[in-house]
């Protein structure tokens, strides 16, 4: 058999993750030039670009261009980046939480943080996002996760003379060089034991590996596996998460709990369904495993943050981000036991998650600017100061638990609880269900909160100035967050076309 190299470039299939790389060059450069009372120009540059990928996605809305190609004489098709419909869905979740993250940011930078180096490393990290869903072999999969990965340890440690955000930044990046580690291992074992890294190609070599090869394709599988479960923050993965959000920037915070846990979840669906269907009845059970106890892990761990006295809004939403990422697994396990597409109840979750993530961090970053404690004491009585802030923060965390007004939240978690069911996992629904109820515990006591009366009822409280940039991000999750719960077959057909 031989094969053609790569003859041409479809340049508009790879333009929004090249766009937002070559924006981020720009700025990288400019910021030699602009001087320090205009380094604002700089963030408004970057909001541009992010704006202008998210554009470039429209033509290419058929989800039908590949490019990268190798042409065999059998007339097998193997490309290295595919646009298809999946590609397209987290593409846009990608590109438009890095455009929140930048908006939340706008005020940081001019305040707090280097803007250069900023907005320099948040478009290089989502510009190896936004490349991770079409990389359709191995070696692009790992570059994309390194390029996402290697820019975010810089923003987390990024606040000059913070002890915590150092500490913070080298938590990351010693979980993050294991996961890479252990997931080049992974893939090296594959390769050696199919010799191919296209994805496509390994799922059909994979069902006919040599049986003296066979082991070494089950310790690959294996490794690669354990490899992204770091990356998606599940159990037993998960300790850096808390200390990670609470020490970065909180918009560095909301970008990794929203573009950074996509990344992984994306890059688990590649090798899981798309490169290991042979090894369903390996990674389906352990999936399934991991699923139960990430969930259970964050919400008990949410609980005990209530239980102190000052409990960290930042701190709360970490541990609630590791429960999230376990109700996300549910439909990648339960793609082992069906025929049916159950990565649309992923996509589908993973997209109402990101507006509602990313609009409660939007609120914290508000208040934050008054009480940079940020402790959910801080939140009592919101809404006889700021009744716009307090209503929106309602919404995202009523969202977060699956209750009405937060429609698209209750249709989100029946998806991923009917995804377990159709797939036989009824002892994982019925985990589920138990964790749904004891995260209501700590998103309703905080949104009581917002409604009591202020301590000291004498005493007026400030409403916290809201900076433009803030109230648009606010404005934009809550307006989508909305328009989800009006109608969210919309989301849910949307991401149940998006597989292959």
């Amino acid at each position: 058999m031989t094969s053609s190299l790569v003859q041409s470039v479809d340049w508009l299939t790879i333009a929004p993750p090249t766009l937002t790389a070559v924006i981020a060059l720009v700025v990288l450069v400019a910021d030699l030039f602009v001087p320090e009372e205009r380094k604002q120009l700089l963030g408004w540059t970057a909001i541009g670009g992010l704006t202008a990928a998210l554009a470039l996605l429209v033509p290419l809305r058929a989800g039908d261009r590949s490019t990268f190609c190798l042409t065999a004489d059998t007339q097998v098709r193997a490309c290295s980046y595919t646009a298809d419909h999946f590609t397209l869905v987290i593409q846009l979740l990608v590109l438009g939480g890095a455009l929140l993250t930048a908006l939340l940011s706008l005020t940081e930078t001019r305040e707090k943080l280097p803007a250069g180096e900023f907005w320099f490393l948040l478009l290089s990290s989502a510009a190896g996002a936004a490349l991770l869903p079409a990389s359709r072999d191995l070696a692009t999969l790992v570059v994309a996760l390194e390029v996402a990965s290697l820019p975010a340890f810089a923003l987390v440690g990024l606040k000059r003379g913070d002890r915590r955000s150092g500490e913070a930044a080298l938590k990351f990046f010693l979980s993050s060089v294991t996961a890479t580690a252990v997931t080049l291992l992974g893939v090296s074992f594959v390769y050696a034991a199919t010799g191919t890294l296209h994805l496509t190609e390994l799922a059909q070599r994979l069902d006919d590996v040599p049986g003296q090869l066979q082991t070494l394709a089950e310790a690959g599988v294996a490794l690669t596996l354990v490899g992204f479960a770091f990356k998606t923050a599940a159990v037993p993965f998960h300790f850096w998460v808390p200390d990670t959000y609470v020490g970065a920037p909180l918009p560095v915070a909301a970008y990794l709990s929203v573009v950074g846990k996509a990344v992984g979840f994306t890059g688990l669906i590649l090798v899981t369904v798309v490169a290991f269907p042979s090894y369903a009845d390996v990674w389906g059970p352990a999936l399934a495993v991991l699923a139960a106890l990430t969930m259970t892990a964050g919400n008990v761990a949410a609980l005990r943050q209530v239980s102190t006295r000052a409990w960290s809004a930042v701190r709360l939403l970490a541990w609630s981000s590791v429960a999230q990422a376990g109700y996300l697994l549910v439909p990648i396990a339960a793609a082992a036991y069906s025929s049916d597409d159950q990565i649309g109840a992923t996509v589908a979750y993973a997209l109402m998650y990101a507006v509602v993530n990313l609009g409660a961090f939007a609120v914290v970053a508000l208040v934050a600017r008054s009480h940079p404690g940020n402790r959910i004491a801080d939140y009592r009585g919101l809404y006889a100061s700021s009744p716009a802030a307090a209503l929106a923060l309602a919404f995202f965390l009523l969202n977060l638990a699956g209750l009405p007004p937060g429609i698209i939240g209750l249709f989100a978690k029946v998806t991923v609880f009917s995804a377990a069911v159709d797939a036989g996992l009824g002892w994982l629904a019925v985990v589920m269900g138990i964790n749904v109820v004891i995260a209501l515990f700590y998103y309703l006591r905080w949104t009581a909160l917002l409604f009591r009366t202020p301590e000291g009822a004498a005493v007026e409280k400030a409403a916290p100035r809201s900076p433009a940039p803030i109230t648009l991000a606010i404005a934009l999750t809550a307006g989508a967050g909305a328009v989800l719960s009006g109608y969210p077959q919309f989301a849910l057909r949307f991401a149940a076309n998006s597989l292959f």
